[in-house]
């Protein structure tokens, strides 16, 4: 599903009357809106020009045409996928039907996740990292699996960094954050207390936080500097966080990868460190 459609349903019951015809009208008629004009589209969804511009800034566009190239675009990539639909598990399917359930699911995930991010976010969050003195990663129950990803992507290229799940440790460790601090907070539902208590003392002590949730209006985003939004389609019959933990732990290889790439010269040297470490203990 394209990733403006995503956004689309999540944020439908938040926006103003207006927009919301704005909104079903799209959804409703996603490929015989590529290509129009502001006026067009206004026309259709009976709103104002404005209200689409307003419409279109809320979405995080500059503007209708930026909005429009990256529909078109989004829906090319939609058309690409289209075979490859999630089915789901049923009670007493075989082994071959559950392992296509949930690499679909899970592949899923990942391609709604390269729609949904902002790269000038992206670029954001890895400086942020690179620059931190000291990184406190925080999560709870199944985030916590990505949350020790990051620790230890982090820590082979010299960072000190820390995964507490511990709620007294997060607020301990949060208070004692300063400006050149960073934290990263993980939480699917956006919505975890003892995440969100982390984040505002964090937020106090003057660090910069960086969050990842599922997709849509959530607590843990007022309490961010940068916030990503995913989605990720869950099999119907999973007792607990699958397709969600992927999306997650992409997102954490997504930043790391941009912070090795963007300053490959000074984190080199520790990954090669690291790497002939590893090589030492497995002889």
């Amino acid at each position: 599903m394209a990733g403006i459609v995503l956004k689309l349903n999540e944020i439908m019951d938040s926006l103003p009357a207006s927009e919301q015809k704005i909104a079903v009208y799209l959804i409703s008629n996603l490929n015989d809106v590529v290509g129009i004009s502001v006026e067009e589209l206004a026309g259709r969804s009976d709103s104002s020009q404005a209200a689409v511009v307003r419409f279109c800034k809320k979405l995080g566009y500059r503007g209708y045409r930026e909005f429009s190239l990256k529909l078109a675009s989004e829906l090319a990539v939609a058309r690409q996928s289209q075979d490859r639909e999630c089915s789901d598990i049923k009670i007493g399917d075989r082994a071959g039907n559950v392992i296509q359930s949930v690499c679909q699911h899970n592949m899923r995930a990942i391609e709604d996740t390269s729609t949904l991010i902002d790269p000038d976010q992206v670029e954001l969050a890895a400086g942020k990292l690179f620059d931190a003195r000291r990184v406190d990663v925080y999560a709870v129950a199944a985030s916590h699996l990505a949350a020790l990803d990051a620790q230890q992507k982090l820590v082979r290229i010299g960072k000190q960094v820390s995964a507490y799940s511990d709620p007294h440790l997060q607020l301990s460790s949060a208070a004692l954050l300063g400006p050149e601090d960073v934290v990263l907070a993980l939480s699917w539902s956006g919505e975890a207390r003892e995440v969100l208590r982390a984040c505002e003392a964090a937020r106090r002590a003057g660090a910069f936080i960086i969050s990842i949730s599922r997709l849509g209006p959530v607590s843990l985003s007022s309490y961010s500097d940068v916030h990503f939004g995913l989605s990720a389609p869950e099999p119907s019959l999973s007792s607990g966080a699958m397709s969600s933990r992927i999306a997650q732990m992409t997102m954490v290889d997504i930043l790391f990868s941009c912070l090795i790439s963007r300053y490959y010269n000074e984190t080199a040297p520790y990954l090669e460190r690291a790497r002939q470490v590893a090589q030492y203990v497995r002889a």
